[in-house]
């Protein structure tokens, strides 16, 4: 994550005043979603530093990221749900989801099944793909598609907003903060899946007793 850019973008969503700057937060959020170039993550701790600069509750922009979030993820989703392979003809999807990034995306679907949109929250140059490619399927529905992506937000955004307040008027505080935050998260992700993996493990012995 690029601390210099935070910021910058703190200084844009201020510039809207504490009665809008959700809705600066909340928009950018949706076009990060689309692949707008500035990462989801700066958007969040942005959007924490607001809260702890006074511009906004902590709390409600918790939920505006969420929101925010899943929302954009929604829209993409069923972007290639309405549109299905066509989506590729797309201008500016084109220019992030080529016809030979979109076979290795199905081929991970192949593979690993819907888990993969959990894993696509965590994993940047590929979510938006991700995304567009699981809406252009019939492997997974919108709703669980919209719980998974639910489940591994919950994960990430209270981390990077929270983080943001709390770092707020110290950003060498702040910088240490979001290392430890991407460790942190990348640790419970971990634990995640080695839980599953034992789940299913012991499931599968179980079931062939």
């Amino acid at each position: 994550m690029d601390l210099v850019n935070i910021p910058d973008l703190v200084n844009f969503f201020s510039r809207f005043g504490n009665e809008f700057s959700y809705l600066a937060v909340f928009s950018t959020l949706i076009l990060c979603g689309f692949g707008l170039p500035i990462p989801e993550d700066i958007s969040l701790v942005s959007g924490g530093v607001l809260a702890g600069l006074g511009y906004a509750n902590e709390h409600v922009m918790f939920g505006v990221g969420m929101a925010g979030v899943l929302v954009g993820d929604g829209s993409v989703f069923l972007l290639g749900r309405v549109f299905g392979e066509k989506v590729l003809q797309i201008p500016f999807i084109a220019k992030f989801l080529t016809p030979e990034r979109f076979s290795k995306v199905q081929e991970k679907f192949s593979k690993y099944g819907n888990w993969v949109v959990f894993m696509a929250r965590f994993m940047p140059g590929l979510r938006m793909p991700i995304y567009l490619t699981a809406g252009t399927s019939d492997r997974i529905s919108f709703f669980r598609f919209l719980f998974l992506d639910m489940f591994a937000a919950a994960i990430s955004v209270p981390i990077w907003v929270y983080l943001g307040h709390y770092g707020a008027k110290n950003l060498d505080l702040l910088s240490t903060l979001v290392r430890q935050g991407q460790i942190t998260i990348f640790a419970l992700l971990g634990i995640l899946v080695l839980g599953l993996v034992l789940y299913f493990t012991i499931k599968k012995k179980r079931s062939g007793k």
